[in-house]
């Protein structure tokens, strides 16, 4: 009788085990994952993963290795605020009418909805530290609907750094602005009083803002998990550097040996290339102590490549931190965590300084995505399809099995989580605006701005278009209306000249580049190749729509 006791009970002990099993399995495989989003800015593929001889970056290297790495990821427009806004909105520009970082995407699209928003509107806790939205976008009320953990952040004593830690760099810089200001009047605060180039000072990582905003992350993080809600989190994390001014803490530039820093061999603009897609490194020259005209030269351009370095590795580690720190809380396993760069950097490439080009080293950007489930045979894969910053949106919310709201211009690229070989997209776009005759913001020059030092470095530019140019030019056409169009395929980069504002008229100049044959593009070849232009042109004109993986698979 006992045991007939005894076998009764276990099995209802199994069975209600079993019972319970059931039911928490299926909460865990449907819970939505988590996601990690994080921004980096200005990062041109200069990491280990993507190649680059010099670069020190173990940590986002390992992410790369387990998860999967897009080796041909464009931006939209290669300028912080437009780039950003069409990634974060899933519009892009020409769409948008966000074309400089002074439009703020809510004037122009007052009712979008962003990735954040999405996210929120699905049960997600969404919130953020440093850089995501551009500067005049970045407090965005609907995109967010919590704050960080400052409180925990004062409470440990950690402050807010400033842009500089040394104090004589600080001093430097309010000298200059006060000067400028005098000088110039208010046009001096867009940017001609930014202080120097670098720093390197021996100070912990939170003494630098990327170090203190990895920290705050680090903090949202853990008070969000100890809050045992069931809400996921976007957690959006935002690094400042490698933008300029490159200061990072000196340790990291003490990981590199000055001596062994190669310089760029490309030091000239593209034979036969357009004179209005390459401006005079107006971003780097209103810093203190870079020359106003002319070359940078050697010595130089050699400590301003190891200060971008120093500021990649800076980076790099406190991706680690973060990545660590997913870890201790317990949730890497139920996170998605994508790395992308608004957009990349000429270090000298074709004779300038600066992002604002419709080239390849200023549209190709680093992206990476690391999902829970991705299958094991592919992590750490590498995938050559052609993806744009404007994928992202469709994609994450793909991946967290939420709607796609209708506006979203980019496609999904999560069948290539699951077949990196897939055929993909035929082409992908970039744009912009007259590089040569534009603010560093991407802004229509001002007649203020003429009358400061730019105004030399703006004549000689404006010769060498008008005296290529010639009957073309048109000082109204070239300084607000003429738009670079950039279509790159798998092996060329096709840049199209036209008047905005007179779409139909034939194009005002073209660009055409073999990567097969001349990957630093090198040489324009359109004069050349008639009949591929005209090939090429037709598919141009098929747009993104038409070129979208959709039409391909």
């Amino acid at each position: 009788m006992m045991k007939i006791f005894f076998l009764a009970f276990f099995s209802l002990f199994f069975l209600g085990c079993n019972s319970s099993l059931k039911k928490e399995v299926p909460e865990k495989i449907n819970r939505k994952p988590n996601i990690l989003f994080i921004a980096i800015d200005d990062l041109r593929p200069e990491l280990g993963c993507y190649g680059s001889e010099i670069a020190i970056s173990p940590n986002l290297d390992k992410l790369a290795s387990k998860g999967l790495l897009f080796e041909n990821a464009y931006c939209q427009q290669a300028i912080c605020g437009p780039s950003r806004a069409s990634l974060l909105t899933g519009i892009r520009p020409e769409t948008s009418g966000v074309f400089h970082n002074y439009i703020k995407f809510r004037e122009v699209n007052p009712d979008v909805v962003t990735i954040p928003q999405q996210f929120i509107k699905n049960g997600y806790d969404a919130v953020y530290t440093g850089k995501i939205f551009h500067h005049g976008d970045k407090d965005d009320q609907l995109s967010w609907n919590r704050q960080p953990a400052i409180d925990r952040m004062i409470a440990k004593g950690i402050k807010v750094p400033g842009g500089f830690a040394l104090k004589e760099n600080i001093e430097r810089r309010n000298e200059q602005r006060k000067k400028m200001v005098a000088k110039y009047g208010n046009v001096a605060k867009f940017g001609l009083a930014s202080g120097p180039a670098y720093e390197g000072a021996d100070v912990p990582d939170s003494g630098y803002i990327d170090g203190y905003n990895t920290e705050l992350a680090i903090e949202t993080l853990k008070e969000m998990v100890a809050e045992k809600s069931n809400k996921p989190f976007f957690l959006g994390l935002g690094f400042n550097k490698p933008h300029l001014n490159w200061t990072s803490p000196k340790k990291y530039w003490d990981l590199y040996d000055r001596d062994k820093i190669a310089l760029i061999s490309q030091t000239n603009g593209p034979e036969n290339g357009a004179e209005m897609g390459l401006h005079p490194s107006f971003e780097l020259r209103v810093r203190e102590g870079i020359p106003k005209e002319g070359k940078i030269d050697k010595e130089l351009a050699k400590t301003l490549k190891h200060a971008y370095l120093a500021c990649v590795s800076y980076v790099d580690a406190q991706v680690g931190r973060m990545l660590e720190a997913l870890e201790e809380a317990g949730v890497r396993d139920n996170t998605i965590i994508v790395v992308w760069s608004d957009h990349g950097w000429h270090l000298g490439d074709m004779g300038i300084w600066g992002k604002a080009t419709n080239y390849e080293i200023a549209t190709r950007v680093p992206l990476m995505i690391w999902t829970p489930n991705m299958a094991n045979e592919n992590r750490g894969k590498k995938t050559n399809a052609l993806v744009e910053l404007v994928d992202l949106y469709p994609t994450l919310c793909d991946l967290a099995g939420i709607e796609t709201p209708k506006h979203a211009e980019g496609t999904s690229f999560k069948p290539l989580l699951k077949n990196p070989e897939l055929k993909w997209k035929s082409a992908v776009f970039s744009q912009f605006p007259t590089p040569a005759l534009r603010e560093w913001g991407a802004y229509p020059l001002r007649q203020a701005m003429r009358e400061t030092y730019f105004g030399l470095l703006i004549e000689k530019v404006e010769d060498r278009i008008i005296h290529q140019q010639k009957e073309k030019w048109n000082r109204e056409l070239f300084e607000n209306t003429l738009m670079g169009y950039a279509m790159r395929t798998q092996q060329y980069r096709f840049i199209v000249w036209k008047d905005r504002e007179n779409p139909k008229k034939a194009p005002v100049f073209i660009e055409l580049y073999d990567h097969h044959v001349d990957p630093l593009e090198t040489t324009n070849i359109a004069s050349q190749n008639p009949e591929l232009v005209a090939e090429l042109m037709i598919q141009f004109n098929k747009g993104w729509q038409g070129n979208s993986a959709k039409k391909t698979i």
